[in-house]
């Protein structure tokens, strides 16, 4: 039996198979307004049209210099709601899922006049140096998370993740090289993301269930390894994630180590997520070989892989992938079905 084509489910959430659309930021919002547009449209809906089970829309920011750059998106008021429906709605038409990735980019945001940390270390040394954030204003990004929770479930999206990986925000309050606090959020690095947690699940329904992505080691020097972040990991499971996405690194200029470069190279972090803490996990990185993809979800290894720059390349990687694997198991759409 081919894997990568056979359903899957979670809680309500329901996939015709097991490929993931990765969320990529387009840096696209013309207006500068955080509100998605035609571009969006056409980039999403045309992934659902080419068989892709679960889209994840992009990294979106609770406000606006929460965002990497000026031309993100984001979920900071309700006047957003209806463009992301826009998308929600035709995403849905054609069979697949979708998600999307809320999150905060921290002292990495590139845009903002002063970026904001849990400390004021810098990404590198000619970085802009962030400000430390007071402790009541850590609590009242907390509440924008749940705010852009509530937005998102409003504009019916199925799922939504939670963006703890690449060195923003989330991210930044978990590592230890990067939060030297002294309050609450430094004594407790898992505290900030798990109140976040808790927001965004108090506007979630019941049956919805809510992702994390993270990065399970660092490769700056004296960054963290695995054992952390599965500490960190059960910490969030516990406040509530049903699924972990496992990356890595993306919070500063490698050291001594290196990310790999190979396809698969992270597939054993998402196979030490899924066996340490028993939910599933969403594997990434160099995965657009269809033979590898099947292989990591029939090897146990992951129970979702997510594809990026394959996607980008090719807007029908999902319904090639199944053609490729078992063209028995290819459905493309009607209208294209002489083709194939």
């Amino acid at each position: 039996m081919e894997r990568l084509s056979s359903p899957f489910a979670l809680k309500d959430l329901q996939l015709k198979n097991r490929i993931v659309m990765a969320p990529m930021c387009q840096y696209s919002v013309s207006a500068k307004d955080g509100a998605p547009n035609d571009w969006h449209f056409v980039h999403y809906v045309s992934r659902a049209v080419g068989g892709t089970g679960l889209i994840i829309i992009e990294m979106t920011d609770v406000e606006p210099d929460g965002r990497i750059s000026d031309y993100d998106l984001g979920l900071w008021s309700d006047d957003h709601i209806p463009a992301f429906r826009r998308i929600v709605d035709e995403v849905h038409k054609h069979g697949a899922a979708i998600g999307i990735q809320i999150a905060h980019a921290g002292r990495k945001a590139e845009d903002a006049a002063v970026p904001v940390g849990p400390s004021d270390i810098p990404v590198t040394a000619d970085s802009r140096r962030p400000r430390a954030l007071e402790t009541a204003e850590v609590k009242a990004l907390v509440a924008k998370f749940g705010e852009a929770a509530r937005r998102a479930v409003a504009a019916g999206v199925d799922t939504i993740e939670l963006h703890g990986a690449h060195g923003y925000l989330i991210h930044q309050f978990h590592s230890p090289a990067i939060n030297n606090r002294t309050d609450e959020y430094g004594r407790d690095l898992a505290l900030f993301g798990t109140e976040v947690i808790a927001a965004v699940k108090r506007e979630m329904p019941a049956g919805m269930p809510l992702q994390l992505r993270i990065s399970a080691v660092e490769y700056m020097d004296g960054g963290y390894d695995l054992p952390h972040s599965l500490d960190i990991a059960r910490r969030y499971k516990d406040a509530g994630v049903d699924m972990f996405h496992v990356s890595s690194g993306g919070e500063g200029p490698a050291g001594v180590r290196k990310p790999g470069n190979y396809p698969g190279y992270q597939v054993p972090f998402a196979r030490a997520f899924k066996q340490a803490l028993g939910v599933p996990v969403i594997a990434v990185g160099l995965l657009d070989d269809p033979k590898l993809a099947e292989a990591t979800v029939a090897n146990g290894d992951a129970d979702l892989v997510a594809v990026a720059r394959g996607m980008l390349r090719d807007p029908y990687w999902a319904l090639h992938a199944t053609q490729a694997v078992s063209a028995a198991k290819a459905e493309p759409p009607r209208q294209y079905a002489r083709a194939y």
